[in-house]
This record gives structure tokens, sequence and C-alpha cells, in this order.
């Protein structure tokens, strides 16, 4: 056993295919480098927690970190340590569809197997960060723990293999903060209960996010920007008509395309949270990102896609 155990994870940020992906169609996500969360494991007397939301006994913690604590609970049953002090430090803002959950849950994870020396297979991981993300989420798709615990773009469809996706764009992506708690829990049950009563309606939206989700697959493998644009535009309307939107997302998305955007969508769970906006050019989107911020987003964030292999 080490003296003392780290783990480390980062945000991630889905493309396209969310809520879609929850009924067996593919989704297309990506690790986004520029947010991260460490954990780090020491023995203690007590079960204990540093961090944001709670510093002190894992036995007070509140019902929203539920899966944080029988996560640590879990691992620490089935790896037989001693009593753990968990300390989390984050740079991904939670409730906002970035996937702070399920990197906490691979931080973690990584964390206490580094602690206890033992070696931590893909599967392994990914079965620990799906037991937690049950617990946040209900009946999550997979696609938070498979994009936060990986290096690369992937092509993902739950339950089955997933693809490393290159991801090599000649354009620019803004994740803006709508400043908004997600509800991804509220809104994958909404979607869920809008399915018994109107499944038609549910399934023809969903098979048409895969669709596009496809189409956006070839649209990046052949560079065609504007393409990809067209697509998250459609994309949207149809989380608008699933009802995981809001009017602040639906508001900012259609000012950024006011200003010349070629795309923009909510991402996530939705109903708050974040969205992100495509452009062909850095300082298209540095003016849009100017833009968003003066009509009162809370954060926002740059990355070129056609250096994201070598980010």
């Amino acid at each position: 056993m080490k003296e003392v155990g780290t783990g480390e994870a980062t945000g991630k940020i889905i493309l396209m295919g969310e809520h879609a992906v929850v009924y067996q169609k593919p989704a297309i996500a990506f690790p986004f480098k520029g947010t991260t969360i460490t954990a780090m494991i020491t023995q203690a007397n007590e079960n204990t927690l540093t961090s944001s939301y709670h510093t002190g006994s894992l036995k007070q913690t509140s019902e929203n970190l539920a899966n944080i604590t029988q996560l640590t609970q879990k691992l620490q049953n089935d790896l037989h340590t001693p009593a753990f002090h968990l300390t989390i430090q984050s740079t991904i803002p939670a409730e906002r569809g970035m996937g702070s959950s399920a990197a906490a849950a691979v931080a973690i994870t990584r964390a206490f197997f580094d602690w206890q020396q033992l070696e931590l297979s893909e599967e392994s991981l990914l079965t620990y960060v799906n037991f937690s993300e049950q617990i946040a989420h209900g009946n999550p798709s997979g696609i938070d723990a498979a994009a936060t615990s990986g290096s690369q773009p992937i092509y993902y469809r739950k339950n089955q293999a997933i693809l490393p996706f290159p991801l090599d764009l000649d354009a620019f992506l803004v994740v803006a903060d709508t400043g908004i708690k997600g509800q991804t829990r509220a809104a994958v049950r909404s979607v869920a209960e809008l399915a018994k009563v109107q499944p038609k309606l549910v399934t023809e939206l969903t098979e048409h996010l895969g669709l596009l989700t496809d189409q956006a697959k070839e649209a990046i493998m052949h560079n065609e920007a504007t393409l990809l644009g067209e697509l998250m535009d459609q994309a949207q309307l149809d989380l608008e008509k699933l009802g995981v939107s809001n009017q602040e997302l639906t508001d900012y998305t259609r000012l950024a395309k006011q200003h010349g955007a070629l795309g923009a969508k909510l991402t996530g769970g939705g109903r708050g949270g974040c969205f992100i906006v495509l452009t062909k050019t850095k300082e298209q989107a540095e003016t849009i990102c100017r833009i968003l911020q003066e009509a009162g987003v809370k954060g926002t964030w740059l990355q070129g896609l056609g250096a994201y292999q070598h980010a």
C-alpha cells in the first residue's frame, strides 16, 4: 500500500447523440482536456472527505454526494482497505453536462487502486464508474463513464464496444455555461415518461438523433464543418421536441447562430448546463464568446478541433 494514492480524469463534451444514446442509438463524445479532477487518498482513523461540497466525515455527507459515499464504501469493501481520507480537487463545473460525477468516480477509483498498488483494467474501471453513475443519474447511458476515463474522442453505443474516433476538423468549438444547473436525472426520466405516452414521437426523435450522429461522423471524417454545424442545429431542434432543452439554451444557441455560428446545441443532460457552438475560425469563436458573455453566460471555453489529437 502506498502512502498516497492518486487518480485523475477529465471532463467530457457530448458532440452528438445525448438522450438518444439511452435508447441504443450512437453518440459522439470526447474528453474535454480543459477541465480536470484529481482524487488523493491517504490512510486515516475514519472515512473522511475534503472537497468543495463537503469537508468532514463521509457519514455526514448530504444526499447529493450519495454516489461518492457508496462508491468509496464499495471500493473499501472490495479492496479490503483501511479507513481513508479522500481529497477531491476539480475544475469541472458541476451539474453542467460536462461529466463531473463520472469524472469524480473515475478519479476516485483510480486513486483507490493506485493506493493499494493494484492493476485496474478498463473493464473494472467502467464497472465502478457505472455503479456510481446509476446512483447519481438513475439510468445513465454510460457515455460519461467512457469519455471521462479515456484520452481520445469516441463513437459510442450503449452495451457495445467503444470505438476511438479521429476528430480532426478545421473548426473551433465553444463550450458555454448557462450558469444553470443541468438536470440530467430529471431530463432522462422525463424522456422515459414521454416514451410511455407518446412512444412513436420518442422513437422517431431518437432514431433521427442517431441518424444525425452517424452523419456527423461522416462529416468529421471528410472535414465538412459546415455540414456538421447543420446537423448540430437539427439535433438541437430534436432535443427541444424531447423536452430536454429550456428557454435559456434555446435563446443562447439562437444568438450564436445569429452571429455566424455554423451550428449550436445543448450538450449533456440539458435543462440548463452547457451548450456548444461550432465556428469556422478562431476569431469567430472569440467574438461569439464575447457576445455570449455579454448576454449572461457564466463561462466559456474554446478548443480547436483540428489540433485536438495534439492538445
